[in-house]
């Protein structure tokens, strides 16, 4: 699956890029709520994704370094 690859990918990365990865997909999703609040988005779907993959990202990051 997509997603297998995509979490396996993440589990290769240090937790410095794991953090870059999480600003950069949180600023995306910030972008695309605002683009969906004026009616510009088109592909909705693509919020609910970058949701489960800031989801995905934190959760590699908390493995890597338990509290």
């Amino acid at each position: 699956m997509k997603s297998n690859k995509y979490v396996e990918d993440l589990k290769a990365k240090s937790v410095n890029e794991l953090q870059d990865d999480l600003t950069t997909a949180k600023k995306e999703l910030f972008n695309l709520r605002f683009q969906n609040a004026t009616n510009q988005l088109d592909n909705t779907g693509r919020i609910k994704e970058v949701r489960r993959n800031i989801a995905r990202i934190q959760t590699v990051i908390t493995e890597k370094c338990p509290q």
